[in-house]
């Protein structure tokens, strides 16, 4: 099971800007009108070699008329049944509040580690404010002022002790496939057309499946569990609060695969959101495996195949090297070829090179193509080797690692993908001291 940690607070305490420090990005919109985040916000924090998913939920208002603050309660309970640990946030600056009482409470009952932090606490007279929070019954809460940093570091030590380090992996040893895209672009229709029979319910309604549905593929030679996900929509649509529990479930989905099948509308072609979809595939290190669906529906000519592949790989640069399948699932046309590239991946992913293998040829690339020198200062690599573990991760050993830019770690990427394929696998580069 993956992990997941929920921010939950009642309106204005700062979640949003703890969410952007933890994710380290500006994801989440952060005002200081209370009640601003009003959907749901989904990042990767990343520490101590440990990924895993921070959501970070709209203020929690108890009893309230106002018909958003009732979804956002909702979806706070939601997030705290789903959540593997709860940071739970008050605001040093106004002091305990009704609705503090209530969330914890709440949190009390949940049984779920809870971590409970004061923010804003950047003086030396609001750290000793701190002690009034003991009145919550749930111990002194930690001190973090989450606009500066400070105090963070501490926190995601305190999450790390939480959290499974098991890496994802299929139990039974067979590849698990993830279909994943926005709703509506017929990732049951793919899994109905595999399975030659009506396995999901299928509607034009956006949204028919709710939860992940588990099936075993066993056909022509391959082996696979498949997994038809709810759709991904964009963050402001997720309004009804089954869907953001849909939502929680395909990211889990996403984590427990080892391929993800990225399914677009031929019509639509590449928006925002399959972006989104493949770059989180990206980060969480998945074989990706991309899908444009509806293919019967769109007047072609000769090119139409080779200009539509070439505008997905422009967006989504600087990851490119994924396979693209057109396929239309009502006509089961290019079905079974989705599940054979799947399986090409897979095994692409699970690819050990030796490392007398690797510094042989990569060594000599590296000579042809040496680091530029940077403050006078040359970069010797020496060594390469690949790390363990379920993906692909590789590490040179060098003098001077910190001087090593992002483009010469492209550069020794793409040499890597060049000789020893990785087709549709994110690759990890480390460069560090010998």
């Amino acid at each position: 099971m993956s992990n997941v940690v929920a921010i939950v607070g009642r309106p204005n305490v700062g979640k949003s800007t703890l969410f952007n420090r933890m994710v380290t990005a500006r994801q989440a919109i952060v005002d200081n009108v209370s009640g601003v985040t009003r959907d749901r916000h989904y990042g990767i924090c990343e520490w101590n070699g440990k990924n895993y998913n921070v959501i970070d939920t709209g203020g929690y208002v108890n009893n309230s008329d106002d018909i958003f603050e009732a979804a956002i309660n909702e979806q706070v309970l939601i997030a705290i049944e789903e959540a593997t640990a709860i940071i739970f946030m008050v605001d040093v600056t106004t002091g305990i509040t009704d609705l503090d009482h209530d969330l914890a409470r709440m949190l009390r009952k949940s049984k779920k580690p809870v971590l409970f932090i004061a923010n804003k606490v950047d003086n030396e007279q609001r750290l000793l404010d701190v002690h009034n929070f003991y009145g919550l019954g749930l111990g002194e809460p930690m001190a973090v002022a989450s606009i500066s940093g400070s105090g963070t570091g501490d926190l995601l030590d305190e999450i790390d002790k939480h959290l499974s380090d098991e890496e994802m992996a299929a139990e039974d040893g067979i590849p698990h496939i993830s279909i994943v895209g926005r709703p509506n672009v017929g990732k049951s229709s793919l899994v109905n057309a595999l399975m030659d029979q009506p396995r999901n319910i299928v509607t034009p309604i956006a949204g028919t499946t709710r939860d992940s549905i588990h099936t075993h593929y066993n056909k022509f030679g391959l082996n696979f569990k498949l997994v038809d996900t709810a759709g991904l929509r964009k963050k402001g649509k997720v309004e009804e609060n089954i869907e953001f529990y849909s939502v929680i479930r395909a990211i889990r989905a996403l984590d427990n695969s080892d391929i993800c099948v990225i399914v677009l509308d031929a019509q639509n072609g590449v928006e925002s959101q399959d972006l989104n979809i493949l770059h989180l595939a990206e980060r969480k290190q998945k074989g990706v495996v991309v899908v444009v669906n509806k293919w019967d529906l769109i007047e072609k000519d000769t090119n139409s195949a080779k200009e539509f592949e070439e505008k997905i790989r422009r967006k989504t640069a600087p990851f490119v090297d994924f396979p693209i399948v057109f396929t239309s699932a009502i006509n089961k046309q290019r079905v079974l070829k989705v599940m054979e590239t799947a399986n090409e991946v897979y095994h692409a992913r699970r690819t050990k090179v030796p490392t007398s293998k690797l510094n042989e040829v990569m060594l000599q690339e590296i000579e042809n193509y040496q680091p530029p020198a940077t403050k006078g200062k040359f970069i010797k690599i020496k060594y390469i080797t690949q790390l363990p573990g379920y993906t692909p991760k590789f590490a040179l050993f060098c003098n001077l690692p910190q001087y090593i830019k992002e483009p010469y770690k492209r550069f020794i990427e793409n040499k890597i993908r060049e000789h020893y394929g990785f087709h549709g696998v994110p690759l990890r580069v480390f460069f560090r001291k010998k």
